[in-house]
């Protein structure tokens, strides 16, 4: 029998080995132990898989975590940890909220009220979903948390707008509602954990704490709304569409109890997920709490028949994988190790700022591939002292640079919110990886020297 390959099976049978050569022939395999060269190319083999699309991404992901225990890499408590992870049962969580705020009609009459507004042009919809997104930042400090309320309306304003599942109009809508809560947001200083890990970390180290207003001020305007409008323009280029309101869409009148008991739950769990600094319980327990009341027979909104019938296995398996090759590099320490070899590659040069900015800028891009998102700061921090004395430049604005690494996501298992928002839309893979690959490319074309334009009108450089 003749096997018939696609394109993106072609395209990962070429990246696999020829990543793989490049990784066996670079002066760093001299310096690794066998356990973290095999780790290195089972993690360049699972990230091409899931860029590629060469084979179902649940498929991707059992490969992944089969193949990390035949070759013991790490021990099982480490490669499956995404299934016992926080991320994980935020993702149950989140569906279980999606289900109800579906049938109990409220995401219908919110997104009503919502695309009455927006629905009069496809620019303006994507635009408002972004700008919402952003917006939520400023109040709600877990891009999680914001990803877990804001995907289901989204789509519900999709629908709402006459997009059926796995159209462009629904998959822009969707992408604008999970980047847009996401990424802009990392410009303001309490909206997202990496954010956090830098200002605790610069604390401990160094003794110094960034101030919310100067923070706002030295990345909002690039990395928040640039991005924003570069996120837009995107989405509108690859997923060009048209909104067409369904009849009888509109939906005024009182709410019902239904709809006020799940309101309350709701607006509970929010206030909940808001003090988590007071109260130290995690926001995945409070999510699966919403949840369990949610299931309960004569309480709850969803009927085991919903649950069934909309609770996907394979795209938990799929956060499973991902969520695995991010604690196999953590667990290899492959990050650390990339961290003691960075000062020694960077052309960092006394006074040269341009070079400094750019060069630090993409090393905390490239770090966050290799040790996701939140492991940036973690990684150069400790370093931040040393490259202020090569550099010239301030201990301050050498710790700002982590911002550009930490908010530009090249491959979607760098982000969990990202990784979390895709099982509760149903979208495939491939257009999240898309986009971050795009949106990624564009950053560092265009808002990379503007970044640096603007740091330097500001006085930091």
């Amino acid at each position: 029998m003749k096997i018939q390959l696609d394109r993106s099976q072609w395209l990962a049978l070429f990246l696999i080995p020829s990543l793989s050569a490049l990784l066996l022939l670079s002066p760093a395999v001299a310096v690794l132990s066998e356990q973290q060269l095999y780790s290195g190319l089972l993690i360049i083999g699972g990230m091409v898989l899931f860029a590629t699309g060469a084979l179902p991404e649940f498929v991707t992901a059992l490969v992944v975590l089969v193949l990390a225990m035949l070759l013991s890499v790490a021990p099982a408590d480490v490669v499956f940890s995404g299934l016992t992870s926080t991320a994980c049962w935020l993702v149950v969580s989140g569906l279980v909220m999606g289900i109800a705020i579906k049938e109990t009609g409220l995401a219908k009459r919110i997104a009503d009220r919502f695309s009455g507004f927006f629905d009069s042009s496809y620019t303006k919809l994507i635009s408002g979903i972004v700008l919402m997104g952003v917006m939520l930042g400023f109040v709600m400090p877990s891009s999680v948390g914001r990803v877990v309320l804001f995907i289901p309306i989204a789509l519900a304003v999709a629908k709402s707008c006459g997009f059926e599942k796995g159209s462009n109009g629904y998959i822009g809508v969707f992408l604008a509602a999970a980047f847009g809560c996401h990424l802009p947001t990392f410009a303001i200083l309490t909206a997202n954990i990496p954010n956090m890990i830098m200002m605790g970390t610069a604390e401990t180290i160094h003794g110094w704490t960034p101030m919310f207003g100067e923070y706002l001020m030295l990345h909002f305007p690039v990395l928040g709304i640039l991005k924003a409008l570069l996120l837009i323009l995107i989405i509108l280029k690859l997923y060009p569409d048209t909104p067409k309101r369904s009849a009888g869409a509109t939906s005024n009148g009182r709410l019902s109890r239904t709809e006020i008991r799940l309101l309350i739950i709701m607006l509970g769990t929010l206030g909940f997920w808001v003090t988590d600094s007071i109260h130290h319980i995690s926001s995945a327990w409070i999510g699966l709490s919403a949840a369990t009341i949610l299931l309960l027979p004569g309480i709850g909104m969803v009927s085991p028949k919903s649950f069934n019938e909309n609770i996907n296995i394979s795209a938990i398996l799929v956060l499973a994988g991902l969520l695995g090759i991010a604690s196999l590099i953590n667990y290899s320490e492959l990050s650390l190790l990339a961290g003691d070899q960075v000062l020694g590659w960077l052309p960092l040069a006394q006074g040269d700022d341009l070079i400094n900015f750019f060069a630090l800028s993409l090393t905390a891009m490239m770090t966050g591939v290799v040790a996701t998102l939140a492991g940036v700061s973690a990684t150069l921090t400790p370093l931040a002292g040393q490259i202020s004395q090569m550099t010239g430049m301030s201990l301050e604005a050498v710790l700002m640079t982590q911002v550009f690494g930490f908010s530009t996501v090249v491959f979607t298992y760098q982000s969990v919110p990202l990784m979390m928002a895709i099982p509760l839309a149903g979208v495939s893979l491939s257009h999240v990886a898309r986009l971050c690959l795009i949106l990624a490319a564009l950053t560092v074309l265009i808002l990379l020297p503007l970044n640096y334009l603007w740091w330097q009108l500001l006085g930091w450089l």
